[in-house]
């Protein structure tokens, strides 16, 4: 690629080697490039193999690394999805802060040390957390993941644990969550045990079916290469050579986190994923996510990744919704 840049800096233009990638580049009815243009205030415009970009030198900055980022990653064979061209911007949006310090924006975005391949996807971060998440995740043996739903942190942790056992570093999944109520009663609800916790286990098998197929998902649920299963069900055991995920951990009680936190056992992977600010435990129970946290937050060897409404890769609605909230408890305190 090449890039030839005005005097005046309010014009770049970008010469790309592959036209055969610009179609997924600009989107459809170039409906990327209208996102682009939208947020930065800037001007795009194609002709053949040519981009032209005009606006502020900051906008004319900004809109180029988001272009350069998403070209990158068509060139290492990946697709661009509207959530792509949205992380790109979230990513540039964050790392054009004096305070951030962190890698190029087409770096995080692209760079393949941050990928998680699947059977079925190719998981690239959306946003600087998510980067730090993804590297932790493929380096360390336990992580914690912190922060609001809607950041990826049991997505990414499932789609990482798929992605070791597909490549043979494990040889099975374990996923558990605290079977704790949030505002309804277990044991009213119809069926055996099995049928109980269903319900709150659903987010890992939706997870599980967006990496490999459902049928596969079953098959390896019935070899026993993927276990589902509820926080109760890991007393008394060690968990070996598995990728081991606690989801919803806020909810589990001190003892409970003990417990599962000392089952790590040898190439064991270690994920606990929790909001510490959505507690459903009853009143007065202290969660066992807030405990370990100030239990074992100066032990090096477990990361701690703490995301913010600015992670949130749902609707943008979610995102300030969360920062709404977060607002509210903050002038409480």
């Amino acid at each position: 690629m090449k890039q030839n840049s005005e005097t005046n800096n309010i014009s770049t233009v970008l010469e790309f080697e592959d036209n055969l990638l610009l179609p997924a580049l600009y989107g459809e009815h170039n409906s990327n490039l209208a996102r682009i243009e939208n947020e930065f205030g800037c001007t795009l415009s194609g002709k053949g193999n040519l981009l032209s970009v005009e606006g502020s030198e900051e906008a004319c900055g900004l809109a180029k690394d988001v272009l350069l980022s998403l070209y990158h990653r068509l060139e290492q064979g990946h697709g661009v999805t509207p959530g792509d061209v949205d992380g790109a911007l979230r990513l540039v949006n964050m790392l054009d802060s004096p305070t951030t310090n962190y890698a190029k924006p087409r770096e995080v975005v692209a760079d393949e040390q941050d990928v998680i391949r699947t059977r079925k996807a190719v998981i690239s971060p959306r946003s600087v957390n998510q980067a730090k998440y993804i590297s932790s995740l493929k380096r360390g043996n336990m992580t914690f993941g912190l922060g609001p739903a809607g950041t990826g942190k049991t997505f990414l942790a499932v789609a990482m644990a798929v992605s070791h056992l597909l490549e043979g570093k494990v040889e099975r999944i374990i996923l558990s969550r605290p079977a704790v109520e949030a505002g309804e009663k277990l044991g009213f609800l119809p069926g055996d045990m099995k049928e109980k916790v269903d319900p709150y286990l659903r987010p890992l098998y939706d997870a599980l079916g967006k990496m490999i197929s459902m049928e596969q998902t079953e098959k390896r649920l019935e070899r026993g290469e993927i276990e589902v299963a509820p926080l109760a069900f890991m007393r008394g055991r060690t968990l070996s050579d598995a990728f081991v995920i606690l989801d919803e951990a806020q909810n589990t009680t001190p003892m409970q986190m003990k417990m599962f936190l000392t089952r790590f056992g040898q190439n064991c992977h270690m994920v606990v994923c929790g909001d510490p600010s959505q507690v459903d435990l009853p009143d007065g129970n202290i969660s066992g996510l807030n405990h370990a946290l100030d239990t074992l937050h100066k032990i090096k060897d477990i990361s701690f990744i703490h995301f913010d409404d600015t992670d949130v890769v749902r609707h943008k609605l979610v995102g300030k919704i969360v920062k709404a909230y977060d607002q509210r408890e903050r002038s409480k305190s």
